[in-house]
């Protein structure tokens, strides 16, 4: 088992508040406002940055953005490699993504295999109009062609370091943190 050793917190609750603030601007800019945008979620983290984001548009555009979760756990590319039996916790879309604008939220791009997933399982359940990125941090060392349409930070990192994202929705704190794995 592998265990994650704090280096340097490098967002902190405030720093955090205010990515996802930039983020919900460029967001509404980019697609002029945000008619036919549904969040989607990658599960765990990318929900309750999803939420957040969706909040943060309300409160500015006084309009709300559907919200969903995606499970993507059944697409990986590496899920005959893993030892264990993966646990699916459901994906919860409640709209039609046929014609929309798709924003996919999660915490960290780091290879672009976990959004090639979410590409893959977004595409089975409709034809949406445009699919757009958005992560909290982008750490660089892509192995597939992908980018981050919104990023909150861009945090360059070696392999051997890991960058750690805790909500305080899931972990009862907000920070970024970047570390080792021992």
């Amino acid at each position: 088992m592998t265990n994650f050793v704090k280096k340097n917190v490098i967002m902190d609750a405030d720093a955090m508040r205010r990515a996802i603030v930039r983020i919900s601007h460029e967001i509404i800019e980019k697609n002029k406002g945000v008619e036919n945008v549904v969040l989607v979620g990658i599960r765990t983290r990318g929900v309750p940055i999803a939420e957040r984001i969706a909040e943060t548009i309300e409160r500015i555009e006084n309009a709300k953005v559907p919200v969903g979760m995606l499970d993507i756990t059944l697409y990986r590319d590496d899920l005959s490699t893993l030892a264990y039996n993966p646990i699916v916790h459901g994906t919860e879309i409640d709209i039609d993504l046929t014609g929309k604008v798709i924003i996919l939220v999660d915490d960290v791009l780091y290879t672009g295999r976990t959004i090639r997933a979410a590409l893959d399982a977004i595409i089975d359940m409709g034809r949406p109009k445009a699919i757009q990125l958005a992560v909290l941090i982008d750490r660089g060392h892509r192995e597939l062609p992908i980018r981050a349409d919104f990023a909150g930070k861009n945090v360059p990192t070696s392999h051997k370091e890991a960058v750690n994202v805790s909500l305080a929705e899931e972990d009862g704190v907000d920070e970024v943190a970047i570390g080792d794995m021992e």
